[in-house]
């Protein structure tokens, strides 16, 4: 229950429209309980129905009265109108509000997990946040309406009626309340195998989602090794399971559902049996047993809406835990209340003493001191699992540092807002992600106020003007999912020329360009030396192209720096990087050299030119 109460704030931005649901409320059960009143006293004075025990013979004596009878017909037929414009009001007002909760929670959910860091997402599932901000929200949207609103009228209708029925005959209304305690143990019963049943239902869903995501994003890949058939039996298996608890939910409602109502109609016989005698004794009139049974038969309406709130208690509860682990999350970075803009910013970073680990058994950095001084290039050299982009996501703060601090122009990162932190670092990976837009929007993604100008001159920078512009429609092509549509030479040149417009003064690049022919290299290349001018770059490197011509090297191993330096001090000192270097680079400057050598004899000596 404390957790549904917390879902509930949610409609405090609505307290208005509440409000008007709430007198729409009371208007609605005001006439419901009208009803049975005007019924009995039309029967009473209007038929004016005379019961006679003569002999042990019982005798009816029917005196009409056509007006009255008339009076009563009208008011019936006007209380019945009332009710149902209230019943509109509270219908529509219900609704209204529990979808505005429901946009206001996806909303929560989404603007939750954009500012959670990367530690969150690293562990998350795909399928399980988007089941949270669907089905769950749902379960929660239902439950405001039906559950929270609406069973605010069926307590009070519930609570009204057997007040009522005790002022009249409380004899009856015990005989009639017999079966109470049966309907409430069978509620209370009901609800503890639906909750646990339902919370599986919502991971199923989750988990559902999450094989149908991964299946759609990689239906390349399974198609490319055949595995359709093994996916089908994969998603066939969570269906299944999904299937099994959700058919469990139903067969539960089903059984319990002909119980309550076999009860209700249980106390229906009761009453009637019961009232039909005091009838007899002179104690009860007939109209006043037949208002008795028309409460009896409203009494219903609560009685069996009873097991359908216990069922969406018990879908709801799951679901708001669901979505409270999403809001409640606390985001591994944060930022500080009092953090300023970072500005002016001139690309002097420095890690001093940093360190950092995912958690305490496997630390992934240890005790790395360097600077990179502005308009440098710092190549990150490494075996894999080095801490090469552990370095590199460290500097926008996709992770804090677990010890130790890094700056920016002498000032600490975690000082500065998130915001102007990231805007001063532009990042172009090897696995590229457009969005699913427009050409130019991609491009403008981190400049959204950019012109068409500015957007030609950094696409033109990042060699990738002339094939846009060959594109029927130009800049306002649609790039398909993920870039699906582009080639990796084009998706990592557009990502280039999104990257200079951003205009940042420090920048991150993974140097990876094998999976490319030598012409798009070559462009690729020239795009990223004009990325590079002015700005302070770190560089994940995999060519020795780029290694040559860094600044500084740093060779990481198990986390530590091992060694550092420039490229032939760093061959000199035959150690950890000339290890590399045989193993890896060697070859690629064996390539070039030939390559060179072919170049050069290709061209015409000044002999054969003269």
């Amino acid at each position: 229950m404390p957790v549904l109460i917390r879902v509930l704030s949610f409609m405090r931005p609505y307290k208005l429209r509440v409000a008007y649901a709430w007198a729409c409320v009371l208007g609605s059960w005001l006439f419901v309980l009208a009803t049975p009143q005007i019924v009995g006293w039309a029967i009473d004075a209007g038929l004016n129905v005379q019961v006679a025990n003569l002999n042990g013979k019982v005798t009816h004596v029917a005196l009409g009265n056509a007006h009255t009878l008339t009076v009563a017909a009208t008011a019936i037929v006007i209380a019945a109108i009332l009710r149902g414009v209230f019943a509109y009001g509270q219908t529509y007002l219900a609704e209204w509000v529990s979808q505005r909760a429901a946009y206001d929670i996806r909303n929560a959910i989404f603007d939750r997990l954009e500012r959670l860091s990367h530690a969150y997402h690293d562990k998350a599932q795909t399928g399980q946040l988007m089941s949270r901000a669907t089905q769950d929200v749902e379960a929660m949207r239902l439950f405001i309406s039906f559950g929270a609103l609406r069973m605010a009228y069926i307590l009070i209708l519930l609570i009204a009626i057997l007040v009522i029925m005790m002022m009249q005959n409380w004899q009856l209304a015990l005989v009639a309340w017999a079966v109470m305690p049966l309907v409430a143990w069978r509620s209370i019963a009901m609800t503890s195998q639906l909750s646990p049943i339902w919370m599986r239902v919502q991971d199923g869903l989750g988990r559902l989602g999450t094989v149908m995501q991964e299946n759609f994003s990689g239906v390349r890949v399974v198609k490319a090794f055949s595995r359709e058939q093994h996916e089908s039996k994969r998603f066939a298996r969570e269906a299944e399971a999904l299937f099994s608890d959700s058919y469990s939910t139903a067969r539960i409602s089903a059984v319990n559902s002909p119980i309550m109502t076999g009860l209700s109609m249980l106390a229906t016989v009761a009453t009637l049996w019961f009232g039909g005698w005091q009838i007899t004794q002179g104690r009860l009139e007939i109209g006043e047993l037949t208002s008795f049974m028309l409460y009896l038969t409203i009494l219903q309406l609560p009685v069996r809406a009873i097991g359908w709130i216990v069922m969406m208690y018990s879908r709801a509860t799951p679901a708001a835990h669901r979505i409270y682990e999403i809001l409640d999350a606390e985001s591994a970075v944060r930022e500080k209340h009092d953090a300023h803009e970072l500005t002016n910013v001139s690309g002097a970073v420095r890690f001093d003493g940093v360190s950092f680990h995912y958690n305490a058994v496997s630390p992934v950095l240890e005790d790395v001191t360097f600077e990179a001084r502005p308009n440098e290039v710092v190549a990150l050299l490494g075996p894999t699992g080095s801490g090469k982009t552990t370095v590199v996501s460290l500097i926008p703060r996709f992770y804090d540092v677990t010890a130790g601090s890094i700056s920016i122009d002498g000032r600490d990162i975690r000082d500065a807002t998130l915001a102007s932190l990231r805007r001063n670092i532009g990042i172009v990976q090897q696995d590229v992600f457009l969005f699913s837009a427009t050409i130019r929007d991609n491009i403008a993604y981190g400049a959204v106020d950019a012109t068409q100008e500015e957007i030609e001159q950094a696409a033109r920078a990042a060699r990738i003007h002339d094939f846009i512009a060959s594109l029927p429609d130009g800049y306002d092509t649609w790039v398909g999912e993920r870039g699906v549509t582009l080639s990796g030479g084009e998706k990592q040149r557009i990502a280039i020329a999104r990257t200079l417009l951003m205009d940042p003064r420090i920048l991150i690049l993974d140097d990876s360009t094998s999976s490319v022919d030598t012409e798009t290299e070559y462009l690729i290349r020239q795009a990223l030396a004009e990325l590079m001018k002015g700005r302070t770059t770190f560089v994940i490197a995999q060519r020795l192209r780029t290694v040559k011509n860094a600044d500084q090297i740093l060779v990481l191993h198990s986390g530590r720096i091992a060694e550092r330096g420039r490229h032939h001090e760093l061959l000199r000192r035959n150690g950890f990087y000339r290890q590399i270097y045989d193993l890896e680079l060697r070859d690629q400057e064996e390539a070039l050299q030939r390559h060179q050598q072919r170049e050069g004899a290709r061209a015409p000596s000044p002999a054969a030119g003269s």
